[in-house]
């Protein structure tokens, strides 16, 4: 799961480069922030993994659950509270997993 938050992400300075650092996931999920003045669809089109946008973090973390299965690792890349993203996909997993 990713969040385009810092500066550098925002303004799209190194977005030619995002589509090739995911090439080892085996899903990647992005976040469309409202505010990014350019959109990830480029990025997503380029990506070797399987990817999915989301601009709801709501729809963000069941896109994520509804994929998850045990002993996943899912990393989560952002420079803030991401919406508390983390405690929200933990409970939505503990929830559709009964962890």
């Amino acid at each position: 799961m990713i969040e385009p938050r810092s500066n550098t992400m925002r303004l799209g300075t190194l977005r030619s480069r995002l589509a090739a650092s995911v090439n080892d996931a085996d899903a990647v999920w992005w976040y469309q922030p409202p505010g990014l003045d350019w959109s990830l669809d480029e990025v997503l089109a380029e990506c070797r993994p399987p990817t999915q946008l989301a601009d709801d973090l709501d729809a963000l973390v069941a896109a994520v659950v509804a994929e998850a299965r045990p002993l996943d690792r899912i990393v989560v890349m952002s420079n803030g509270s991401f919406g508390g993203i983390h405690d929200k996909l933990l409970t939505a997993l503990e929830v559709a997993h009964g962890e």
